[in-house]
């Protein structure tokens, strides 16, 4: 299938690994012009050489970094907020500062680069913001709540910016993943597991058993099959989505008709 994203200029963030790398490469296969950043610039480079994107050293989570990003990459099409970080941590043990830096690389990273990217996508008639939030945004986990706390914010975001595309080729759109291989993954489930020293297989398996019960797959999902929904909603032939909370969790989240 032909996505139609030849010439399309994306900007993905937290791109240097998991799902954000994914996602790049994804979309360079399609056709786009990616851009990725990151705080390392060795890593950055590299990665960017391996996914066929560019690179530029910056921090959104920052206001000076997403400032920086923005004065290098002034006009994108496509806009993907990935930028996140996640732990395990009891709820009386989140601290003041945990909350105030989950917020600001999980929330206003996403938010500062929309409000700088989406007036041009609106003048020129056409562009796609997606946050990738988290099947913790509906279903909190009570040892995540700063976490999923952030995941609810975005899906508030993405719905309320989306109102504001009315009657344009415009689209804000969130998606929603449920637990997905990457970096540091496997020391997470070994950190919420009983016996960290079990193989990873066995983690894994006892991880979706006793915290993720209502997983249809039972497993964890790999990057591409997040990066596949996100090329498409990124694309032209999305037109009619908008507005909405895609999920790819898995069947983790239940419907209720």
């Amino acid at each position: 299938m032909d996505l139609e994203l030849n010439g399309k200029t994306a900007l993905v963030t937290g791109s240097t690994a998991g799902i954000g790398l994914a996602i790049a490469k994804r979309l360079v296969a399609e056709g786009a012009h990616v851009i990725i950043c990151g705080r390392n610039r060795q890593k950055l480079d590299s990665t960017a050489a391996g996914a066929g994107a560019v690179a530029v050293l910056a921090d959104p989570a920052t206001a000076e970094g997403a400032a920086a990003l923005v004065a290098a990459v002034p006009q994108v099409d496509i806009l993907v907020n990935n930028l996140g970080i996640y732990e395990s941590k009891p709820f009386a043990d989140i601290t003041d500062d945990d909350w105030r830096r989950f917020f600001e690389v999980n929330v206003l990273s996403g938010a500062r680069l929309a409000r700088a990217y989406f007036p041009g996508m609106i003048a020129r008639n056409w562009g796609r913001i997606i946050f990738i939030a988290s099947d913790s945004a509906v279903i909190v986990p009570p040892d995540m709540i700063h976490y999923g706390m952030t995941k609810t914010a975005q899906l508030a975001i993405a719905r309320g910016l989306a109102a504001s595309t009315r009657g344009t080729r415009v689209t804000v759109n969130s998606v929603m993943p449920g637990t997905t291989r990457s970096e540091g993954i496997v020391d997470f489930l070994k950190s919420v597991s009983d016996n960290p020293d079990a193989p990873e297989a066995e983690i894994e398996k006892a991880f979706f058993a006793k915290e993720r019960p209502t997983s249809l797959i039972q497993r964890m999902i790999e990057p591409e099959e997040i990066a596949a929904l996100v090329a498409y909603v990124a694309s032209p032939l999305s037109a009619a989505t908008n507005g909405a909370a895609l999920r790819v969790d898995g069947g983790i989240t239940p419907t209720i008709f």
